[in-house]
């Protein structure tokens, strides 16, 4: 007699591995972020909320075969922009038009480009012959461009520098040539000096602080050496949870957002850091090798960018908090209070395990 299966045990599951890694990622998250918001029990529950919502929203997005991500990519590149020129006449925030506000809740249109430019990037070089042409490389470029310069003028630069960026590592990895990426290199750095002729006042006054933060250490150096006096301060091992007494006092400011390395730095020390590194190369590890196991040009190139561009994350967080990069607000992931960016986060490794899950069931 055949044994019945039930339906749910034929469903792709998610990768087990990375899956485990990031429970463990949005744990260690809530810990710390309770030392940072300062015992704060209803910051920590509105995280977990939002960490769950993400959650759920990854294993649901894993269920989605490729194929129709894949057909869905340019509706989703489209309504992404659509949102973008929305924010010209009904965006909100302090000084900017980052959000839009619909009432029950606020959301930032440039955390679906997080997604949708790596995918759209994907989805154009799916079917051409790689690596790519001249001309191919030049639609690829207007793809990354038309988002980055929506992003850029609300003003949030380091957001579209960030989403170009992700859609670069795909490019990237498609075979581009050395002499024509070092070629761009080249343009880039020469572009710089126009680069900051556009920037606004407070984008200029970033990188002069990061240039010399002590020029104005109660002003506009204060986050940058606070942060850094946090660091060390926490020496191998740690105050202790709890024991934080840059975070405890006051001194860092954005403790709970931008700045929870430098909490978590204080009170678990170098091997606290060192263990939360750990973890996320072992994550970005994952991506890595989920990219290599993809089955299809548009799976490897996004698998591939996703993971990449979650790496950037981490880098410019640490570098940002270390004193090493001008601050630029990007969150540490997963682990910084947060709410469109976790979601957003999240629905990206659930494309990632999609690619996974479904390597065995389209070729």
């Amino acid at each position: 007699m055949k044994k019945l299966v039930p339906v749910w045990a034929k469903w792709p599951r998610p990768d087990p591995g990375l899956l485990a890694a990031l429970v463990l990622l949005m744990a260690m998250g809530l810990v710390v972020l309770y030392s940072a918001s300062g015992g704060n029990a209803d910051v920590v529950a509105r995280q977990g909320v939002r960490l769950g919502v993400g959650l759920l929203g990854l294993l649901v997005i894993s269920q989605i075969p490729p194929h129709i991500l894949r057909i869905w990519t340019p509706w989703l590149f489209a309504i992404g922009i659509a949102l973008l020129l929305s924010t010209w006449f009904f965006g909100t925030g302090r000084a900017t038009s980052r959000w839009l506000d619909l009432g029950v809740f606020r959301f930032q249109p440039s955390e679906v480009m997080k997604l949708a430019v790596p995918m759209m990037m994907a989805w154009y070089l799916h079917p051409r012959r790689l690596p790519p042409d001249f001309s191919v490389v030049l639609v690829c470029l207007v793809i990354l461009a038309v988002p980055a310069v929506l992003i850029a003028r609300q003003p949030d630069l380091g957001t579209a520098l960030l989403v170009a960026i992700s859609g670069v590592f795909a490019l990237f990895l498609s075979g581009l040539r050395w002499r024509v990426i070092f070629g761009f290199a080249g343009a880039a750095v020469a572009a710089a000096p126009a680069l900051w002729m556009v920037m606004k006042d407070y984008q200029r006054q970033r990188v002069l602080t990061f240039l010399d933060p002590e020029s104005d250490p109660l002003g506009s150096g204060w986050n940058i050496i606070q942060s850094k006096i946090a660091v060390g301060s926490g020496g191998v091992f740690g105050k202790g949870w709890l024991n934080g007494t840059q975070s405890r006092l006051e001194f860092i400011p954005e403790r709970h957002t931008d700045f929870i390395l430098a909490v978590l730095s204080e009170e678990f020390g170098l091997v606290g850091v060192l263990a939360l590194f750990a973890l996320y190369l072992f994550i970005v590890g994952r991506c890595l090798y989920i990219a290599t196991m993809a089955n299809s040009t548009y799976a490897r190139l996004l698998s591939g960018s996703l993971g990449l561009t979650f790496f950037v994350y981490v880098l410019v967080n640490a570098g940002m908090v270390s004193g090493l990069l001008p601050v630029v607000g990007v969150p540490l992931p997963l682990i910084s209070y947060g709410g469109t960016s976790i979601v957003t986060l999240l629905a990206g490794f659930g494309i990632l395990m999609s690619m996974h899950a479904h390597r065995n069931f389209l070729r």
